[in-house]
């Protein structure tokens, strides 16, 4: 199976959630995200990490830091403080819906004054079997653009565009700041032009809306 050139890998990241209109609302005064973050109502069981961790890379650290005041003041938790790291600048949030979200930069100092401009949005998937799962997203067309072994895959995707990432569940789960126990629902689909299918951790792909 082979992607069309000019569609999205992922068209949009689906969040479920109890009170979706609730959920809408956060998103909307945390971060903006417009049509690529949709919220639908679901009450399927769900406890602990979800498997998932929702990324949005930026500039510079003033940009995470007015994301995360924004996302806390409209009713987010903090699981890790923003801070510097060897990696750059970053902190970590869970929504009220549960879902986590980590937003960084690169940069490990402002450089000028800063937007709320968002320059990837990336879905991080925890994998029980990153090696294993990489060929299963490559078998349906999808074109890997950085991999790191058993550790970390990155597929190309088009720019401007939601990015899909594989990391292995423990490893994200630290990364997140919580436990990596967890079970029933993941409470996510992915919708774009690789079709609807279900991948070998459960996670959920529908079709692009036509």
């Amino acid at each position: 199976m082979n992607i069309i050139a000019d569609q999205s890998v992922i068209e949009a990241v689906v969040l479920e959630a109890e009170d979706p209109a609730a959920a809408a609302a956060f998103y909307e005064a945390a971060f903006g995200l417009g049509d690529r973050l949709r919220v639908r109502e679901s009450a399927t069981a769900t406890s602990g990490f979800r498997g998932f961790i929702l990324s949005l890379v930026v500039a510079q650290p003033g940009t995470v830091d007015s994301l995360i005041g924004t996302a806390v003041a409209a009713g987010a938790s903090v699981l890790t403080p923003a801070k510097k790291s060897f990696w750059g600048y970053g902190g970590v949030v869970q929504a009220p819906d549960g879902a986590i979200w980590k937003i960084a930069t690169s940069a490990k100092k402002d450089t000028g004054p800063f937007t709320r401009e968002i320059q990837d949005f990336v879905v991080l998937l925890g994998v029980e079997d990153v090696k294993a799962t990489k060929r299963f997203y490559v078998d349906r067309g999808l074109r890997v653009g950085k991999s790191f072994g058993s550790k970390y895959v990155e597929f190309d995707t088009a720019p401007s565009t939601v990015k899909l990432a594989l990391y292995g569940r423990r490893a994200a789960a630290k990364d997140a700041g919580v436990s990596a126990e967890g079970s029933g629902s993941h409470r996510l689909a992915l919708t774009g032009g690789v079709g609807a299918f279900t991948d070998p951790d459960g996670f959920a792909w529908e079709a692009a809306d036509a």
